[in-house]
């Protein structure tokens, strides 16, 4: 910029102080307009002078005005701070395409908006192209629901596994934000799996197609790295748990716990036997067992069975028990042998490894 336009930009520091709104408005279109012709070219001093013109022409601006502007500088890589972030924090019709798209802001001055402001300022930081950790983070603490989901829902933020780990546990109790966690891309594989018992068929399927991509080195960092405390309260032992487990786990020593065992165990009258059993074989912790069978899970089930070793028929046999009061209890079943077939071994062994760490570590919470 040539010194005559500098020496004009200080002149209408002057012009911009007259009283006159009509006035002033046609002057900051005009000081706005130069501006965009060529900001990347804009030196720090006459930066400066911008900042000054154009932060006094725009103040008590009506609101249509200041968003104008700020639609106008949001494509701007380089713009005048001062002005900028006034815009950031006005009223979020001025404010949200600042917070959206401009790239001039830095990861301090989000911090200051998502740390100040409510959550539709939030929701706007939260669908711009990157959102750094740190910025995350602060939505994640201070976001409602719907703030929560805008941020789950690009694929630009990104997560710390603490603010990972609190998104899981928030969403646990929410239903509607149970897509777009399972659906995360980088959302830890064991976390991933806290949801399964949460969450609807088809999304415990994409969990499981996760799974199935992991190998053995991928699956023991996912659980070196599992810190999560949330555990599902699956209730109690039973009374004879302690009985039955010895008797149980005598056998399971001496080789006896066999699938033919299981199918015996299937029509006790005391559960117990069977959620031992079931629970031994597939190394499966008890009151998880107990959780899938009493809430009649039957494609939980049928991993517990698979990584177990049981046959189809056997599997089916007891699915047909959970679901004898169901109707089209036939047709379902035939669905849950697709899925118990098509189901890899190895696959269903990682699911149990998930599930029992997260058990574990929820008694130790």
């Amino acid at each position: 910029m040539s010194r005559v336009q500098t020496s004009s930009l200080t002149n209408l520091i002057e012009l911009a102080k007259e009283p006159s709104s009509g006035r002033r408005r046609e002057l900051l279109r005009q000081v706005t307009n130069i501006f965009m012709a060529h900001p990347e070219e804009i030196s720090d001093t006459e930066m400066t002078l911008y900042d000054t013109v154009m932060s006094q022409l725009s103040a008590d601006m009506e609101t249509v005005v200041r968003a104008e502007i700020a639609n106008t500088i949001a494509s701007a890589r380089a713009a005048p701070l001062g002005l900028l972030r006034r815009l950031a924090s006005d009223d979020i019709e001025v404010a949200e395409q600042i917070l959206t798209r401009s790239k001039a802001l830095s990861e301090s001055d989000l911090l200051h908006v998502v740390s100040t402001k409510g959550q539709d300022h939030m929701r706007a930081v939260s669908k711009r192209e990157e959102v750094p950790e740190s910025v995350s983070g602060v939505i994640v603490n201070r976001g409602d629901d719907t703030t929560l989901h805008t941020l789950l829902s690009n694929d630009g933020a990104r997560l710390s596994r603490a603010s990972n780990e609190q998104v899981v546990q928030r969403a646990q109790a929410n239903p509607a934000l149970h897509e777009v966690v399972v659906n995360r891309r980088d959302m830890p594989v064991d976390l991933m799996n806290d949801m399964y018992f949460v969450v609807e068929t088809r999304l415990r399927e994409r969990i499981m197609q996760e799974n199935e991509k992991l190998d053995p080195a991928a699956l023991e960092l996912a659980l070196s790295k599992g810190r999560n405390k949330v555990a599902m309260a699956y209730g109690s032992f039973p009374e004879d748990y302690e009985k039955i487990f010895a008797e149980v786990e005598a056998l399971r020593r001496s080789a006896r716990l066999t699938p033919q065992l299981l199918a015996k165990y299937m029509r006790d009258p005391n559960p117990t036997y069977f959620l031992v059993a079931l629970s031994q074989m597939a190394d499966l912790d008890f009151l998880t067992a107990r959780h899938l069978v009493d809430k009649k899970e039957v494609d939980a089930l049928a991993i517990a069975c698979k990584a177990a070793g049981l046959d189809k028929a056997l599997f089916l046999t007891y699915a047909m028990i959970m679901l004898a009061n169901q109707e089209n209890a036939m047709g379902k079943a035939a669905e849950y042998g697709k899925l118990y077939q098509d189901l890899p071994k190895e696959t269903a062994e990682r699911t149990i490894r998930f599930w029992r760490m997260r058990r574990a570590e929820g008694h130790a919470a």
